[in-house]
């Protein structure tokens, strides 16, 4: 038996999802002393994504409203306007949407909750629903 060409080659680098990159570039800026520039975020979060990459991304978090921009010069520098817990919701949102029966998948993750986080997130959801829930 011979090996074809096919099986010598090396596995191709994993691609990283849309969700994952943010989470990186939120994670880099979070970790920042200050505003910082593409450049600085894109060396933090590895040099193998494209600079036009991680512009694209923080474009997309700005739209998000979870980092800021100002201008520096010719180009901006940015910074992240969320918090640990932040960062943490935004990547469990991702998760979520990028599966396709959502109600089966927060049905899982309930039922394995503490009994006081289970407590907790009753108490949270009764706070943002207010009364709004009881006209329907």
């Amino acid at each position: 038996m011979t090996q074809h060409a096919e099986g010598s080659r090396e596995p191709r680098p994993r691609r990283r999802g849309q969700g994952e990159l943010e989470a990186q570039v939120l994670a880099a800026l979070h970790g920042a002393r200050g505003p910082v520039s593409a450049a600085w975020v894109q060396e933090r979060i590895g040099g193998d994504l494209a600079y036009t990459t991680v512009m694209t991304i923080l474009t997309r978090l700005l739209a998000k409203n979870v980092v800021t921009r100002e201008r520096a010069g010719r180009s901006f520098v940015w910074r992240s306007t969320a918090d640990e817990a932040g960062l943490a919701a935004l990547r469990m949102r991702k998760v979520l949407d990028g599966e396709s029966d959502r109600s089966a998948v927060l049905a899982s993750f309930v039922t394995t909750l503490s009994a006081d986080d289970e407590r907790l997130l009753r108490d949270l959801l009764g706070e943002a629903g207010g009364t709004a829930g009881a006209e329907d």
